[in-house]
């Protein structure tokens, strides 16, 4: 493994080594339930585990502080699985492989998992930590955020007692959220048939990667190259102008996450390929010039290929690269009421083909007005029906609409002003967040949301910054010893 457990706070960082152990994918989390209720049980600490695999851990107030509010933790146990291309990694197996670099902690090759490792492993902390006054505490642990917030759709109304939550999923040290954006998806899919290339043809491989990828809420206004956007802008070009015919396109994985690589197997017919490659020469430079100051590994690569069998109608390739190239993706809108902060956007997020012939593209989009969120999610629907492919929404997850009068929230800015001689930054976040499901079954819940800083999370390139997590645990010891009183 590491030896991040040696940094401080020891405590911390070695509850996260522990959880790096233990393999963690949305939608696949039992080893991790398994490990957390055997932690608890260890630990002599009540834990209880409801139908959808969330646990709720609670602790008594210390002595001195039983006239306290109670207050509940919260973080997600899974993470998002990504990894590079050339990176051998089992995730429903291997462990994660954490390692220092420079002032940041990083994984050899995979996503992290500090999002929400580290709410995790800072929820393990507090109770178990004998150095921290606070009243009584819950901690939930919920299953499945990053793939469809499953574990807290299913969370019951009388699952915990507090009034007061602290979301301990969030990237940025030295700014408190109070709300957040709600979102919904939106999937194309289309049927093909399957054709024989003709005789006179030679066979290629275009390959994108090195893009930076990310959280498609969080990174979306950064201006990260979007891979199959790339590579269908050279594909739908190529179709026109040179006989290209598709053989298969596979671009991006999460619905949530920024597509880094995509690839595609075609045909050329052979009087056409001196044209095609001085093409293809001319406009990979031209998008690596494109996007050279943000996207500088961009790498877009032309090979030859084995003999393909099968390529798909003309009808379904006009319609798929018509529908990707009119396919919005990025920032829609930008906040009119919180300068700097994306309102409405879309992700462009996967192609894949799919047994029994069918395409199948996933899209996400996100914003803090329920209108615009509608109005967007519209949008994208129409560009694909008009390409005659079949869509369906989500019923989607809603927003948390902020609450500047907040008893907690003035706890923690408070906090953080004392403890760091900084006034934080209070604002909503573009990425969406369990709290306003939470908010719909618990409507009186007063919330505020931190974290230490990640970067480029949901991406291999997924790091968080080692001073951060110290800064991060002493802001919530505080805002534990401050708990209001009843």
């Amino acid at each position: 493994m590491s030896t991040i457990s040696n940094l401080e706070p020891q405590s911390l960082w070695g509850y996260f080594e522990e959880l790096c152990k233990v393999p963690r994918p949305s939608k696949k989390e039992e080893k991790v339930i398994n490990f957390l209720m055997n932690w608890a049980k260890d630990n002599n600490i009540e834990a209880v585990k409801d139908e959808a695999g969330n646990i709720l851990m609670k602790k008594p107030a210390t002595p001195g502080m039983e006239n306290r509010k109670t207050i509940i933790m919260q973080s997600h146990m899974d993470m998002v699985c990504e990894k590079n291309n050339d990176t051998v990694h089992d995730f429903d197996n291997d462990p994660i492989q954490p390692y220092i670099d420079g002032d940041w902690v990083k994984a050899k090759g995979t996503t992290l998992g500090a999002d929400d490792g580290i709410g995790v492993a800072a929820q393990m902390d507090m109770l178990t930590a004998n150095d921290v006054k606070h009243g009584p505490i819950e901690c939930l642990f919920t299953v499945d955020e990053e793939t469809g917030l499953t574990g807290a759709f299913a969370l019951k109304p009388n699952f915990f007692e507090a009034k007061i939550l602290l979301n301990l999923d969030s990237e940025d040290d030295g700014e408190i959220f109070i709300g957040c954006a709600g979102g919904i998806d939106t999937v194309a899919e289309i049927t093909y048939t399957n054709e024989h290339p003709q005789e006179n043809c030679n066979f290629f491989n275009i390959e994108v990667k090195g893009l930076k990828g990310g959280h498609s809420g969080d990174e979306i206004d950064k201006g990260h190259g979007n891979s199959n956007k790339i590579l269908n802008r050279i594909l739908h070009y190529a179709s026109d102008n040179f006989g290209l015919r598709l053989s298969n396109f596979d671009g991006g994985n999460l619905r949530n996450a920024i597509p880094r690589e995509a690839n595609a197997t075609f045909c050329i017919p052979t009087n056409n390929i001196n044209k095609f490659k001085q093409y293809f020469n001319s406009i990979s430079e031209n998008i690596k010039a494109e996007n050279k100051i943000i996207e500088d590994k961009l790498e877009i690569i032309l090979s030859e290929a084995n003999h393909i069998e099968k390529i798909i109608d003309i009808n379904t390739q006009k319609n798929l690269f018509n529908a990707i190239h009119a396919c919005p993706h990025g920032v829609i809108t930008m906040s009119p009421s919180m300068k700097g902060m994306v309102s409405t956007s879309t992700n462009l997020a996967s192609i894949k083909f799919k047994d029994n012939n069918i395409i199948e593209i996933t899209t996400s989009q996100r914003s803090d007005s329920e209108s615009m969120k509608d109005d967007i999610a519209a949008m994208v629907k129409s560009v694909f029906e008009l390409a005659n492919f079949k869509t369906t929404q989500g019923d989607g997850y809603p927003g948390w609409e902020p609450n500047p009068n907040s008893e907690i929230l003035v706890i923690a800015r408070d906090s953080y002003k004392k403890l760091f001689d900084i006034e934080p930054v209070v604002r909503s976040i573009h990425a969406g967040l369990e709290c306003g499901l939470f908010l719909e079954k618990y409507p009186k819940l007063d919330m505020v949301s931190f974290g230490p800083t990640l970067r480029e999370v949901h991406s291999p390139a997924e790091r968080v910054l080692i001073p951060t997590v110290a800064k991060f645990r002493k802001h919530l010891v505080d805002i534990l010893e401050n708990a209001p009183l009843k």
